[in-house]
């Protein structure tokens, strides 16, 4: 799109490499024929599912502050840190908040489709075999089955823990724990020695731990742990069942399995003190010290086991696909970036969840052209097929896939 109007491309406007455009061009187009096909067993108008779904601003409650990352990204006028540090992108997954059980939909992206707004987990859940393929429909339902988030903390986060799929399956009656991906972005002028902690390096008895927990003895519990310096590119892992907290003006994109499992060891943090029912998942104690790993960790071990390296996974002229995160870390899901240096095709075999990380430029499928730019954030389903990615001055994608 080069005039403010969507119209398809002509083969000059789609790259230098005309013959590298041409082999595409079917390809992009496919789209549309896949579509109607669906659309026509289904009922559905063609305009109802756009190849593109983009996201908007979907801010979820927490109890720590920060946000004001996201509100500068979101062009408002007096950016500020508050009780929303969180957007939650792509999100089928609710929101568990103490005393906002009436916001029965907070955590759930919206869209617009044909001018209407819907919940995507309606949309879903209308047509999951186009959103999300039959494959991964029959075997997770329709949820995506990942959770996608953009955070920006003010402060340091509660130490907490969240469980494994075999704990969640045990104790909680569900087969998604929650292991996580971090992805950092940006850190805040103002924090010069940013940091994690993550895992125990001085791993406590658990009897002490639990006399630590009930007394709130924060300088006993904080011993536990060296801090980890991190920096804006840094890849790690984060399973469940290690203890770990994010330090202050970390802006980061976080990647996990479906669900908002926690518990809190530390009960207040930034002038907010948690609800009893909010540290332990309205459990005791001792629910939340079994959830633990007490394996020591030392520092070295952490990066060399959860800190991951990029891996080039393929290159289309100047731009760059680089898988961040791939199943010798996890089987939950996975996340790749994109480096897009003038144009970049990716093609997938299922639905997608992007945000632009770096710079601007367009999304194309078919005859559709969407601009982007640093914080956009996207939805491609299942049918769309190949996507071009194109910028004159250098654009970053952060894609994420679900397990397969």
């Amino acid at each position: 799109m080069r005039d403010g109007r969507t119209h398809p491309l002509t083969d000059d406007e789609y790259s230098p490499n005309r013959h590298f455009n041409l082999f595409h061009r079917d390809l992009l187009d496919g789209y549309q024929r896949r579509l109607a096909t669906h659309l026509r067993l289904t009922g559905l108008t063609l305009m109802q599912i756009p190849s593109i779904l983009l996201l908007s601003s979907n801010r979820v409650w927490r109890t720590y502050p920060g946000g004001m990352k996201l509100d500068l990204m979101e062009g408002c006028e007096h950016p500020v840190d508050g009780h929303f540090p969180e957007d939650w992108i792509g999100s089928t997954t609710l929101a568990i908040n103490k005393g906002r059980g009436h916001l029965v939909e907070e955590g759930l992206s919206k869209i617009t489709v044909a001018d209407e707004t819907l919940m995507l987990k309606a949309l879903c859940e209308q047509q999951p075999n186009a959103l999300l393929g039959a494959r991964h429909f029959k075997k997770y339902g329709t949820n995506t089955q990942v959770l996608l988030k953009f955070l920006d903390s003010a402060i340091r986060l509660h130490i907490q823990c969240h469980p494994t799929i075999p704990f969640a399956q045990k104790h909680l009656n569900s087969n998604s724990g929650k292991t996580e991906g971090y992805i950092i972005l940006s850190i805040r002028d103002d924090v010069k020695d940013p940091y994690i902690y993550m895992g125990f390096q001085y791993p406590p008895e658990k009897a002490a731990f639990k006399r630590m927990i009930e007394q709130q003895d924060s300088d006993a519990i904080l011993a536990c742990f060296e801090k980890i310096p991190i920096k804006p590119g840094d890849v790690f892992m984060v399973p469940g069942g290690m203890p770990h907290a994010i330090g202050e003006g970390v802006f980061m994109i976080e990647i996990m399995e479906p669900t908002d499992f926690a518990v809190r060891i530390e009960f207040e943090r930034g002038g907010y003190v948690l609800p009893t029912e909010s540290r332990f998942m309205n459990r005791g104690i001792d629910f939340a010290l079994s959830m633990f790993s007490y394996e020591p960790t030392p520092v070295e071990a952490i990066k060399d086991h959860f800190f991951c390296e990029p891996r080039v996974l393929e290159t289309q002229n100047q731009s760059i696909e680089y898988a961040l995160i791939d199943e010798q870390k996890t089987l939950c899901f996975s996340a790749n970036r994109i480096n897009v240096e003038d144009c970049y095709i990716r093609e997938a075999d299922s639905f997608y969840i992007g945000v632009v990380s770096k710079g601007s430029g367009t999304m194309v499928s078919g005859d559709e052209v969407y601009p982007v730019n640093e914080g956009s954030k996207f939805f491609v389903p299942y049918l769309t097929g190949p996507v071009k990615f194109e910028s004159e001055s250098g654009m970053e994608i952060i894609a994420i896939f679900p397990p397969k």
